[in-house]
């Protein structure tokens, strides 16, 4: 029997109170296909927030099917995604994209993240029809390394997208995450204001399952559904979606819960810190890669769980440790009491 779990921000169920919305509701007849009256009000809320209220906006299962159903839809045949080399897409998606005939162009990136003069590099060398077109640029906030864009930084890919004619996406499965990061500049008006589509985790952030899809761009939003249902996303009973997401962002559950999963792994970063050890990145998220001797690293994997991440040296190695809204103080004292034993 394992102290804890660091392995991801989803080993839990939900926030109580969304199993309260959901006991609450369930007797209710509904409509189906998110045309329910709680995915409305949804859509409503979320559209309030971001101040935009011309945007598209659906309710998807989760993370994978969302990036699938997205990008599928804003590609012709013959063109491609631009993304980071360690983009959830192109290592943790099990070849999602590229089972529907679409390339991914990887750009090198620096922790995690892509940059303007990559992404122009990418382009000017695909520029004849021997070659796949980039269509789209990808990105996430956080990044698979816990770090986050900052404002000017996204202003840059947005500015760079405009002048190739690129759709800007971003993966937002723990958007919450990074939007509430003691090291963000950026509110979620903002950067929806950057980007052409994106998406909000709830999966991650103290919901069941879900994400919603928000879509700007007016040449995506045509027939939508369509795709929705082609992709198997198209849930008849959208209403749970809905219930969850209400009651995420009805008065900021959503960004509570974020902040509560960061102020743990802060808490954590600031004690492996002072135990002597260093990182791989600098995140500011919730999720940390520190380095630990590989000694350690065994002795820690008999009492918690959590991911080997990349080999540092003969010697060293980093892991992942991923706190959520349900960690406790008291998992973070005890795994930093049994690690200060070993260290």
């Amino acid at each position: 029997m394992y102290k804890y779990s660091f392995l991801n921000d989803y080993s839990e169920g939900a926030h109580p109170r969304i199993l309260e919305a959901l006991t609450r509701t369930n007797m209710l007849q509904e409509a189906g296909y998110g045309e329910d009256q709680f995915s409305l009000e949804a859509v409503r809320l979320i559209r309030k927030l971001i101040e935009r209220p011309d945007a598209d906006i659906h309710l998807i299962s989760g993370g994978t099917q969302t990036n699938l159903t997205a990008l599928s839809a804003m590609l012709r045949p013959y063109e491609s995604i631009i993304a980071v080399d360690s983009a959830h897409i192109c290592v943790h998606e099990t070849g999602a994209i590229e089972a529907t005939g679409h390339k991914i162009n990887l750009a090198a990136g620096e922790n995690g993240k892509i940059s303007a003069p990559a992404i122009e590099e990418v382009v000017i060398a695909h520029g004849d029809e021997h070659m796949v077109s980039p269509r789209v640029v990808f990105i996430s906030q956080s990044t698979e390394l816990g770090t986050i864009y900052s404002k000017q930084e996204l202003k840059d890919i947005a500015a760079i997208c405009k002048k190739y004619n690129l759709y800007l996406y971003l993966d937002g499965a723990r958007l919450g995450s990074g939007l509430t990061s003691e090291s963000s500049d950026i509110n979620i008006k903002e950067l929806a204001a950057l980007v052409d589509v994106f998406y909000i985790g709830g999966t991650k952030n103290g919901a069941l399952l879900g994400e919603a899809l928000v879509i700007n761009h007016p040449q995506i939003k045509p027939r939508f559904r369509y795709f929705l249902k082609q992709r198997g996303a198209l849930l008849s009973k959208g209403r749970i979606l809905g219930v969850q997401f209400t009651e995420l962002f009805k008065d900021g559950l959503y960004f509570e819960l974020a902040r509560h999963a960061n102020q743990m792994a802060q808490k954590l970063t600031h004690e492996i810190t002072s135990l002597g050890f260093g990182f791989q990145t600098n995140s500011p998220s919730n999720q940390i890669f520190p380095i630990f001797p590989n000694q350690v690293i065994e002795s820690l994997n008999k009492e918690y769980r959590f991911y080997t991440w990349s080999k540092i040296d003969a010697d060293h190695t980093s892991v992942r440790l991923v706190t959520s809204w349900a960690t406790p103080p008291e998992a973070i004292d005890r795994f930093i009491s049994d690690l200060a034993k070993l260290a």
